[in-house]
C-alpha cells in the first residue's frame, strides 16, 4: 500500500465521518481504523479568535494540525444565535483553506433549547462529528445529590437528540466548582445516555489539578466513556502568597504525559484531539481578536506544542 499525506488522510477521514458520525472509540464494533503512528490533533480555534475561520485554517494546515476544533459559542468564530446560516459558511471557508473541522466547542446545555437544537441539527448537516457542551453548576439550595440526578436527564434528553442526527456529544472535566470537577460526577450524569451519543471529552490538565496522584484511577473509571480529549500543561505557583495552577506549554508543566499517553494505548484511546494553549500568548490564549504580540510568536508556540504532544505520544 503506497504512504498517502496528511492532506489525503484528512479528506479520507472526512469523509469516512460523514458515513459514520455516530462512531465511537469505546465501541469496537463501531471504531474507526485510526492513524496509530500518531494523534489526530486539532487546534482550537479560541486562539486564532483575530483571524476569520478560513485563515485560521490555512494557519492550522501549515502549522500541521489535522483540523480545527471550531468555537460555536457567544464571543467564538460562530455566534449561536446565527448558527444555521454561518456554520455552514465557516464550515465552507475551513475547506478553502485547506483543512477540516469533525469537532466543535459550544455552549449547548438543553435539548429543548431551540439554539441548542438549531446547533446540533447543522452541525450534524455540516458532517460534524462531535461537540463539546457547556458545564453545569450546582444550583442553590438543592443537595448535590439531587442536582446530579437533574443533569443526569439533561445529558439523557441531548443524547436521544444527538442520536436523531447522529452526532456525539461530550462533557468535559474542568477543575474548578462546576460540575465534571471531579470525575465521579462526570460517571453520575452519564449513567442514563445513550453512551454511543455522548461522553466525556477528557482533559488531562484539569485531571491533574483535581485529582493529584489518583487521576489514574479518574481515567480508568471514566476510559470507556472518552470520546474527545483535550491536551494542556500546567504548574502550581503562587501569586500574592496564594497556589494556583499557572498554564505552562505542553511538557514544561506537571502533566505527567508518559504515563498518561502509555495509559491511553493501553486502553486502545486514540481519539481526536483538541491543542489548547492557555499561556500567556497576548490574549490568544483567551480568545481575543485583538493580540498584543507579534502572531508570529503565537504560531511558533502553536507548532512547538504540536510537534512535543507528537513527540511525547511516539515515546510512550
Amino acid at each position: 500500500m503506497n504512504p498517502i499525506t496528511r492532506r489525503e488522510f484528512t479528506k479520507k477521514s472526512v469523509l469516512a465521518m460523514g458515513f459514520l458520525p455516530f462512531a465511537t472509540f469505546g465501541h469496537s464494533l463501531l471504531k474507526p481504523k485510526l492513524d496509530t503512528k500518531g494523534l489526530s490533533v486539532h487546534l482550537f480555534s479560541k486562539h486564532l479568535q483575530f483571524l476569520s475561520p478560513q485563515d485560521a485554517a490555512e494557519k492550522a494546515a501549515e502549522i500541521g494540525f489535522q483540523g480545527l476544533d471550531l468555537t460555536v459559542r457567544p464571543k467564538g468564530h460562530v455566534l449561536p444565535e446565527d448558527v444555521t446560516q454561518t456554520l455552514p459558511r465557516a464550515i465552507e471557508d475551513i475547506k478553502k483553506g485547506g483543512s477540516s473541522c469533525s469537532m466543535i466547542t459550544t455552549a449547548i446545555t438543553d435539548a429543548s433549547n431551540k439554539t441548542d437544537i438549531n446547533i446540533i441539527k447543522t452541525a450534524a448537516n455540516q458532517g460534524i462529528a462531535y461537540y463539546r457542551s457547556n458545564w453545569f453548576k450546582y444550583r442553590d439550595q438543592h443537595a448535590m445529590e439531587s442536582d446530579l440526578a437533574f443533569y443526569q436527564q439533561k445529558i439523557k434528553a441531548l443524547s436521544l437528540l444527538n442520536s436523531q442526527h447522529g452526532i456525539v456529544g461530550c462533557y468535559q472535566n474542568h477543575a474548578g466548582h462546576s460540575i465534571g470537577a471531579s470525575i465521579w460526577e462526570i460517571k453520575k450524569i452519564l449513567e442514563s445516555a445513550n453512551s454511543k451519543y455522548f461522553g466525556t471529552q477528557y482533559d488531562i490538565r484539569h485531571a491533574t489539578v483535581e485529582g493529584g496522584l489518583s487521576w489514574e484511577n479518574g481515567l480508568k473509571l471514566i476510559q470507556s466513556s472518552i470520546k474527545t480529549i483535550v491536551l494542556k500543561d500546567f504548574k502550581w505557583g503562587q501569586k500574592n502568597g496564594v497556589w494556583h495552577p499557572v498554564n505552562v506549554p505542553i511538557g514544561e508543566g506537571m502533566v505527567d504525559f508518559k504515563t498518561y499517553f502509555t495509559m491511553l494505548k493501553a486502553y486502545n484511546i486514540n481519539v481526536p484531539v483538541s491543542l489548547h494553549l492557555e499561556y500567556d500568548l497576548g490574549g490568544a490564549e483567551k480568545g481575543k481578536s485583538s493580540i498584543s504580540i507579534d502572531k508570529k510568536n503565537v504560531y511558533k508556540a502553536m507548532k512547538k506544542d504540536l510537534d512535543t504532544v507528537q513527540r511525547l505520544w511516539e515515546e510512550a
